[in-house]
């Protein structure tokens, strides 16, 4: 109908057919909204997963801890009940990075700095999620990076938050094409077209080349546990 080229059906039907199966996040109900439900997929299905945030950590690297203050910021009129599911699944979510079979797909994060200094109300958890990210940060298929205030304006500063998605190859067939989700309060945006997804690799790349690089990240964070660790005490 829309004249796209064979190769790009094909690989939008697969993509289509592998988030729109039922997975484990389908059992938990509306604690999974209809509009987040396909990036469970994708994050399941993608070989390589490369996140830009730039106020909170990122939820495949939260602490329970952590994820649970977050949820109640976000969600202050939830029940106990409706809290206690989404952080069941925000955990669920996470086994992906320790699954054996498939392989588990390559995290890269930059954070802002911002995310490291804004401090969520129990002191102690953030102690702990800053250490659980030095800990993440040295397995083989994950990487975390910061942007530091030092860089100065860039140009994920005027996009925000958003994710790139990329898919395995299947067998002969060529892989799927790069998604790009950007959520907001309500919703998300999930953007397939070939122009879109270039431009915000762009984004990727320009902020890639002002992030800390090899242990440098690590220390920064290491240095917001350790400045915690004393204004907790």
């Amino acid at each position: 109908m829309y004249g796209a080229a064979p190769h790009i059906t094909d690989a939008l039907t697969a993509l289509a057919k592998e988030t729109k199966a039922r997975g484990w996040w389908h059992s938990y109900g509306d604690a999974v909204p209809d509009w987040f439900q396909p990036y469970v997929g994708m994050e399941s299905a993608a070989s390589r997963i490369r996140q830009y945030q730039c106020e909170v950590v990122p939820g495949l690297l939260q602490t329970k801890a952590y994820a649970t203050a977050v949820n109640d910021l976000h969600h202050p009129e939830a029940s106990e009940s409706e809290r206690e599911r989404w952080l069941v699944v925000r955990m669920e979510r996470q086994r992906l990075l320790t699954r054996r079979l498939p392989e588990p797909p390559r995290l890269e994060v930059i954070l802002s700095e911002h995310a490291l200094r804004q401090p969520i109300p129990d002191r102690e958890a953030m102690i702990g999620q800053l250490n659980h990210l030095v800990d993440v940060g040295e397995w083989p298929h994950v990487s975390i990076r910061v942007l530091p205030f030092s860089a100065g304006m860039h140009r994920a500063a005027v996009v925000g938050r958003f994710v790139v998605f990329d898919f395995p190859a299947d067998g002969r067939r060529e892989p799927e094409p790069s998604i790009v989700y950007c959520e907001s309060l309500t919703g998300a945006l999930y953007l397939d077209k070939e122009h879109e997804a270039e431009t915000f690799k762009a984004v990727w790349k320009s902020i890639d080349r002002l992030a800390l690089d090899e242990a440098e990240p690590m220390e920064m964070i290491r240095a917001a546990a350790e400045e915690y660790t004393h204004d907790h005490r």
